[in-house]
């Protein structure tokens, strides 16, 4: 699987075929995020644990629609992307005053590891900022 292709399933992957996770990422995968519970994402590992990440989020968000736009651009065995997000908020979100029904959109880094055809780990910058002020998280 070449850069396009595993570019192209983490983009599937995002937009709600949490089954691909299965064949995407290893066993061992591992992110590295600022996560809403203060955590650093290692509580997230493996497909099951990206796929569970995914759809939490996913569940938040109806019609959660990522793409591209700029990259990939690929250094030995890492690959960057940067891609924007819309969605429509579905509630449940902690400490969100936004009305259910709420557009969203922000955009955000990924920086993955790759191991052969595999992704192995993780790291995400997301304008969550932005997120927040549209979904008027108070502090």
């Amino acid at each position: 699987m070449g850069t396009t292709e595993i570019i192209d399933g983490w983009l599937h992957l995002w937009n709600g075929e949490l089954d691909r996770a299965a064949t995407l990422v290893t066993p061992e995968f591992r992110v590295h995020a600022a996560m809403p519970d203060g955590g650093d994402g290692a509580a997230v590992s493996g497909p099951d644990g990206l796929a569970g990440w995914i759809g939490q989020t996913r569940a938040a968000f109806s019609d959660l629609t990522f793409a591209v736009e700029v990259g990939p651009i690929t250094e030995g065995d890492k690959i960057a992307v940067r891609w924007t997000v819309e969605g429509i908020y579905s509630g449940g979100f902690p400490g969100a005053a936004a009305e259910i029904g709420t557009k969203v959109a922000f955009t955000g880094i990924d920086l993955l590891r790759t191991e052969g055809d595999r992704i192995a780990e993780y790291w995400v910058n997301s304008d969550m900022h932005v997120l927040l002020a549209q979904l008027r998280v108070l502090g």
